[in-house]
């Protein structure tokens, strides 16, 4: 639920949107990782101005954490 929600918003953000690969890691029952890979051209994009636009998308995740009691990390690394 909430990687198909990253990935349509980051494609949404970004010039590159086919170079957007999402990958969640479960750590244990309530922490989980998710890497947005994006074109190196898109990560200031996608990080935002002072961080603005990662920090809304990282609100988001932690939004999710009231319904399914997981805590997310969130990194974008450049492909």
């Amino acid at each position: 639920m909430i990687t198909n929600f990253i990935e349509n918003y980051a494609k949404l953000i970004v010039s590159f949107p086919e170079d957007i690969a999402i990958s969640k890691n479960v750590i244990d029952d309530t922490f989980a990782e998710i890497i947005i890979t994006a074109n190196s051209a898109d990560i200031g994009k996608l990080i935002g101005k002072n961080g603005n636009m990662i920090n809304a998308i990282k609100t988001m995740a932690n939004g999710c954490k009231a319904k399914d009691g997981i805590s997310y990390k969130i990194q974008v690394i450049s492909k």
